[in-house]
């Protein structure tokens, strides 16, 4: 068997070219990091899976949500403002008919099978033209990105607080009915003279 003989210069320049290709500010490569940005991990989670193994299946229920984002917030809040225009129409519409029934009888009684659809088009008509307008739909996007990084108390932290308040307005409230009591008895003594 026949050896090739190795030439130094050209080991040490594969040696830098995989060095500098690697390098990174965590020690991390940058294919492994790039993986792992696909995958959803960060750096901090641990060696991301390499190129050639797959990243693990995630959940459909945990990924539906985090596929939109603070999106599906958006949608959530133009979904209610249509409802709350359609249900303010309605009962604006009843009232209407109902005035226009006690001024002219024979208009009859309100009309729920006409009124109600009338009012849900034109909520969803509102609902379409301010997701149409970008300025409304940025600030909405805007909104919706400002609480997602809201922290939310923890369910201890509301139930400390909660039991704080209560216990100090009940004080406040026994402190209070006994500075009454007692001043009320100071005057009756001084009126008494």
């Amino acid at each position: 068997m026949a050896t090739e003989p190795k030439n130094d210069d050209t080991d040490e320049k594969v040696d830098e070219t995989s060095t500098d290709e690697s390098a990174s500010t965590s020690g991390e490569p940058k294919e492994e990091m790039v993986v792992a940005a696909k995958a959803g991990a960060s750096v901090e989670d641990g060696p991301a899976p390499s190129a050639d193994e797959p990243a693990e299946p995630v959940a459909d229920e945990a990924a539906a949500p985090m596929q939109l984002g603070t999106r599906r917030f958006v949608y959530a809040a133009y979904m209610a403002g249509a409802i709350g225009v359609a249900f303010m129409l309605s009962k604006i519409g009843n009232l209407v008919w109902q005035r226009l029934e006690a001024w002219k009888p024979e208009v009859g009684d309100p009309r729920d099978d006409l009124i109600m659809p009338v009012a849900a088009v034109i909520g969803a008509a509102v609902a379409l033209y301010y997701w149409r307008k970008l300025s409304a739909r940025q600030y909405a996007e805007e909104v919706a990105s400002e609480l997602s990084q809201v922290t939310w108390p923890s369910r201890q932290e509301v139930t400390n607080s909660t039991t704080v308040v209560i216990v100090a307005t009940a004080f406040a409230t026994i402190f209070f009915a006994l500075m009454d009591r007692f001043w009320a008895f100071v005057t009756d003594l001084v009126y008494r003279f």
